[in-house]
This record gives structure tokens, sequence and C-alpha cells, in this order.
């Protein structure tokens, strides 16, 4: 009887364990997959790049150097909350 008392109490612990070992596991994969966006990123730092270029660069060019650098930002927002996004769901 002793050794039917001993495997029912396992038994028990290893039920109420496995809800918490699956949402562990669950969130440590669901983090490491969301995190990990290299193109996103890429494209981020590009962004960043051509946003120092543009503002580096002499004159306006008609106006469109100007037009340029509010497109590239909005890019670098838009890619910036594409990834938040991507992070959140």
């Amino acid at each position: 009887m002793q050794s039917t008392n001993v495997t029912r109490r396992s038994m028990f612990g290893f039920l109420a364990a496995l809800p918490l070992g699956g949402v562990l596991l669950s969130t440590m994969f669901n983090q490491s997959a969301k995190a990990d966006q290299p193109k996103m990123e890429a494209a981020l730092r590009d962004l960043q790049s051509a946003l120092n270029n543009l503002k580096a660069a002499t004159d306006d060019k008609g106006g469109h150097r100007r037009k340029a650098i509010v497109n590239v930002e909005q890019a670098i927002r838009q890619t910036e909350l594409g990834i938040k996004f991507d992070r959140r769901n």
C-alpha cells in the first residue's frame, strides 16, 4: 500500500506541474520567436543610416532632400511600430 501512496503523490505532483511547465515553455518560445526579427531590424538600421546620410547632405535639392527626410522618418516610425506589433502578437 505504501508504494501506491508514493506513486499517487508522485503522479499528483507531476500533473499539478504540467500547466505551469506548459505556460513557462510557451512564454519562453513565444518571446524568442517574437524578439527575433532580423529582417525588420536590418531594415530599421538601413533606414536610420539613410536618414543620417540625408541629413548630412548639402543643399536642399529643390525641396526633395527635405521630403526624403520626412518620408524616411515616417518609414522608421512604421518599421518600429511593426516590430512592436509583432512582439505583442
